[in-house]
């Protein structure tokens, strides 16, 4: 089962990670002032993970792949990390896609 990690930042803002059943990060969120809205976010990602939609597959300038996944209104929720194929790029979503609906919420901040 994945887990979601929450962090906190050097600046005190709040920010997770998804991590797949290996530990590897399969997404890292945006900051969130609030852990309340980093909670949210969380609920964010169980929900639009499941809608193919909702990944928008990128090129980074350094050439390799990325995908972000957005909300219903369109705001990014998470970024993965940079994978040197495509192929690499598809089998990160569906990790995200597998583990995001009950993946365990681990709060590091407490």
């Amino acid at each position: 089962m994945g887990k979601f990690i929450i962090t906190k930042r050097v600046n005190g803002e709040n920010q997770f990670n998804l991590k797949a059943e290996n530990g590897e990060i399969i997404l890292t969120s945006e900051v969130y002032t609030t852990k309340a809205s980093c909670h949210k976010g969380i609920e964010s990602v169980r929900i639009n993970s499941q809608d193919d939609s909702r990944y928008d597959k990128r090129i980074a300038v350094n050439g390799k792949d990325y995908f972000v996944l957005k909300a219903r209104n369109g705001e990014i929720i998470g970024k993965s990390q940079f994978y040197s194929s495509k192929s690499g790029m598809e089998s990160g979503i569906t990790s995200v896609k597998l583990n995001a609906p009950t993946a365990e919420i681990i709060d590091q901040t407490i």
